[in-house]
This record gives C-alpha cells, sequence and structure tokens, in this order.
C-alpha cells in the first residue's frame, strides 16, 4: 500500500523555525490559511484497514472521506482559534485546510467504509473482501495416436469416418 507520511517530528521542528525566520518575507500581503498535515496511524487485521487520523480541534462536517479509482482521499480544514487577547509566544499547532491519499491495496470492499470522530481522532474503517482461495486443478493425461485418433488402454482407436478405415468398413459389408 502506498502513502505519503508527514514528516517526522525533528524535521517539522526545524521546518517551522525556518518559517518562523523568513515569515515576514513570504507572507507579505498573504490573508489565505496555511495547509497542515494531519498525522496518520494504518493499521490492518484480517478483517480491515483501520486508519486513525489526528484532527483534534476540527469539526466532523469540515472532513471529507473519498475514494475513488482505489485511492482514498481525507480532506478537511481546521479553523484557527486566534482571540485579542494577550500575545502569543509559540504557535505549533497547525491549521487551515488539509488533504491525504492513500494507494488502497486490492481486495477491500470501498463500498462499505465506515469513518466516525471522537476524541479528536478520525478513525475510517476499511472492511477486506473474501479473497478468492487457491484450487487445485484435476490434471488428466491424454494419449494420441499417430493418425489423430485417440488412444485407449494403448490400442489405436478405429473411427469410421477416416478414409482408409471407412473404404474397409464398405468392402466386408
Amino acid at each position: 500500500m502506498l502513502y505519503t507520511p508527514a514528516m517526522t517530528t525533528p524535521t517539522l521542528g526545524l521546518q517551522r523555525e525556518l518559517y518562523r525566520l523568513f515569515e515576514g518575507a513570504i507572507t507579505q500581503g498573504r490573508t489565505d490559511q496555511s495547509e497542515w498535515t494531519p498525522l496518520v496511524d494504518i493499521r490492518e487485521s484480517d478483517r480491515e484497514l483501520n486508519f486513525t487520523v489526528e484532527i483534534a480541534g476540527a469539526d466532523a462536517n469540515d472532513v471529507d472521506v473519498t475514494t475513488e479509482n482505489g485511492v482514498l482521499t481525507i480532506r478537511g480544514e481546521r479553523s484557527e482559534e486566534w482571540k485579542d487577547e494577550g500575545r502569543f509566544h509559540l504557535v505549533e499547532r497547525g491549521y487551515g485546510s488539509f488533504s491525504r491519499r492513500f494507494q488502497l491495496p486490492e481486495g477491500v470492499e470501498t463500498d462499505k467504509i465506515q469513518a466516525d470522530v471522537e476524541n479528536g481522532l478520525l478513525q475510517v474503517r476499511i472492511p477486506k473482501s473474501a479473497m478468492p482461495q487457491p484450487r487445485k486443478i484435476q490434471v488428466k493425461a491424454v494419449a494420441h495416436s499417430k493418425n489423430g485418433g485417440q488412444l485407449a488402454s494403448g490400442r489405436a482407436e478405429v473411427r469410421p469416418d477416416t478414409p482408409a478405415i471407412a473404404g474397409k468398413a464398405r468392402a466386408t459389408k
């Protein structure tokens, strides 16, 4: 299964520091919200795939889960909670829109996907379909004679439609 992992914590911290240093030069005149990437755990059992997505602060109505051509897409938005009281010394939580895409493996039932949000976690459950079991095929041996007829018990089978045999059959009548 293919997926795009989120950045690890040390890398994410470095990115935030670089962003903070260059924030004035990059964001001058911009008022749009930035994107963020929620963390995802993917667990597989014998019966299903389970995606757990951290979306604390996002409302369930602001999250969309779709599948198309074997790709699971989770999109949403988490709004900023800024208040004019006081000033911030550190802002680490991400806000804005997000999108995660995952290539699903063969043998899942996309029409039976279930998704729910509880305690800031989006749970997406995708049941696996019953995979066809291997089956042993009986192989039979068939022998052929030189003139194209089948051999039965090691003897040539006599067919009246063969020209040489058909002529002999008429002569004996």
